[in-house]
């Protein structure tokens, strides 16, 4: 299963805690970095905008991300929020099948990843 990182923004830290929590909880994503402090300069209906936003990257399965960017442009408060994701090529394998075992249905193989980590 391919895996994805999703760069995703909110408006403040409340709104991107809630969509953080609601992904790991429906196992859309295996965990969600929250960033604070990030500025975002852009045009909007002819003006130039310039407001703070919290950045998020979610770690998800190829897979699951129609779902995931449905489920966060439920609870977003923007028109049109960002929601990107992004191919992941290499990385530690130990944390890639982590991702995999934590996203999606709980199945048989995922308990005994679980089970290899105790």
């Amino acid at each position: 299963m391919e895996i994805r990182f999703v760069y995703m923004t909110a408006g403040n830290m409340d709104e991107a805690s809630q969509i953080a929590k609601t992904l790991v909880q429906r196992r859309l994503a295996a965990c969600v970095n929250i960033i604070d402090g990030m500025r975002s300069v852009y045009e909007w209906k002819g003006t130039l905008q310039e407001e703070r936003e919290v950045v998020m990257i979610a770690k998800t399965r190829a897979d699951c991300l129609p779902d995931l960017v449905e489920a966060v442009k439920g609870m977003h408060s923007y028109d049109c929020p960002c929601i990107v994701g992004l191919d992941v090529l290499d990385g530690n394998n130990a944390f890639l099948d982590w991702i995999r075992a934590q996203v999606g249905p709980v199945s048989v193989a995922d308990n005994e990843w679980h089970a290899k980590q105790d």
